[in-house]
């Protein structure tokens, strides 16, 4: 590498031929702490936003106007909501956002009432698949 002539440090405008980024081949580059404010926490407190929570659209919330929605990521995480149910990870997926952002994204739209966010069952909750046969067997017995 080149050494520039005032401190010795290494040339950034002679390195390797690609060795440098332009802004139109870096894309947008926005850090995480600056989507979310530097916040790391989702929402309101008793919340759980874990990878498998689905969040929906709220069909009671006020309509949301440009002035109302904190940014362009809460914009799209509404779009995305708005086609069908999603959870907090293919939020991610679909927002191309880190599961953390997200979940801070979500936590703000909980909080301005414009998603719910429910949980499904765990397999282990649901009831056993031979109480069901039983109780079907006993209806047809009527």
């Amino acid at each position: 590498m080149t050494q520039d002539t005032a401190g010795g440090a290494p040339d950034p405008e002679q390195g390797q031929p690609g060795s440098r980024w332009y802004d139109a081949d870096a894309g947008p580059l926005v850090r995480p702490y600056a989507m979310t404010g530097g916040r790391t926490t989702s929402g309101p407190s008793g919340v759980r936003l874990d990878l498998i929570a689905l969040v929906t659209l709220d069909a009671n919330a006020p309509p949301a106007s440009e002035d109302s929605l904190f940014g362009p990521e809460h914009r799209t995480l509404l779009a995305l909501c708005r086609t069908e149910t999603q959870s907090v990870a293919e939020l991610g997926a679909g927002a191309d956002l880190p599961v953390g952002v997200v979940r801070v994204l979500v936590g703000d739209l909980l909080e301005a009432g414009q998603v719910t966010v429910a949980h499904p069952v765990p397999p282990a909750q649901l009831p056993d698949e031979k109480i069901l046969r039983e109780v079907i067997d006993g209806l047809r017995a009527l």
